[in-house]
């Protein structure tokens, strides 16, 4: 029997060998692997009535979808290298056919419906966020989670395990809000921050770094916001889900633990 580490490094292995293909990778970014959604999808399916066969070829196909979805990501409309462009297109369209070529495979049409739901959630939701079409922070916030997790809700769904969304969705959130954070502070690009600053500022084309001290303090309190009320959700939720393997545990409290420059407060900065 394979242990948790041992299946995650093997399944880890196995998505490489499908991903990393020689031409894409010569010109393109090197595809990321999101090791978390991984492990937890691993863990999730880790106690269910499997066989490692099974498992493996569900967390594969999972992790060709995402990768597929992420890769697309990195197409923008700034001017580009267009074969940069075309093959970064083609790269996420060959990981989506790798996905529907094993899932046809094992003929699982109930994985691939349950799969298409995700993958269309996601795409609803980039294009509210992407396109500006989100109306308050509570909206945005709830898309950006919803990108972050649907695919993974899904699965739980398909083996009705759904205890695992909340704290799926709320541990997912809260890695993408200190990743957008990192970036704000420091002056990289960050779709969360430019939509916040367009709702709280109605500022559409004004730079981020153009923002005053105490207007870029406000942001970023709004994101600790959001971020103290996952960690909450998410230690709360720990003791609520049937397992956790100690792998993903210590995970889950690295994430949370994770050094973050905090705002200061109004009342401080002023």
């Amino acid at each position: 029997m394979l242990d948790i580490r041992q299946k995650f490094s093997d399944i880890k292995e196995r998505v490489e060998q499908k991903v990393l293909h020689p031409y894409l990778i010569k010109y393109i970014d090197t595809p990321v692997i999101d090791e978390d959604k991984l492990l937890i999808l691993i863990s999730i399916m880790d106690r269910l009535e499997l066989s490692y066969n099974d498992l493996k070829n569900y967390a594969l196909t999972t992790m060709l979808v995402q990768i597929a979805l992420d890769t697309h990501d990195h197409i923008t409309n700034e001017a580009v290298e267009e074969k940069y462009r075309q093959l970064t297109v083609l790269a996420g369209d060959y990981y989506s056919g790798l996905y529907y070529k094993l899932l046809a495979d094992s003929e699982d049409i109930m994985m691939i419906r349950e799969l298409s739901k995700g993958i269309k959630e996601v795409n609803e939701h980039k294009t509210f966020v992407y396109q500006r079409e989100i109306n308050g922070i509570e909206e945005l916030m709830a898309s950006i989670s919803k990108i972050e997790s649907s695919l993974l809700e899904k699965i739980s769904d398909f083996f009705q395990v759904e205890l695992w969304n909340k704290f799926i969705s709320n541990l997912l959130f809260l890695k993408r809000l200190q990743i957008e954070k990192r970036k704000f502070i420091n002056a990289e690009d960050s779709i969360l921050f430019e939509s916040m600053k367009e709702i709280v500022f109605l500022r559409r084309n004004h730079s981020l770094t153009k923002l005053n001290d105490k207007q870029q303090q406000e942001l970023l309190l709004i994101c600790d916001h959001y971020i103290d009320k996952s960690k909450q959700f998410v230690l709360n939720g720990i003791s609520q889900l049937p397992y956790l393997n100690d792998v993903l545990e210590a995970r889950i409290f690295s994430i949370m633990n994770e050094p973050q420059p905090k705002a200061k407060t109004l009342v401080e900065e002023g």
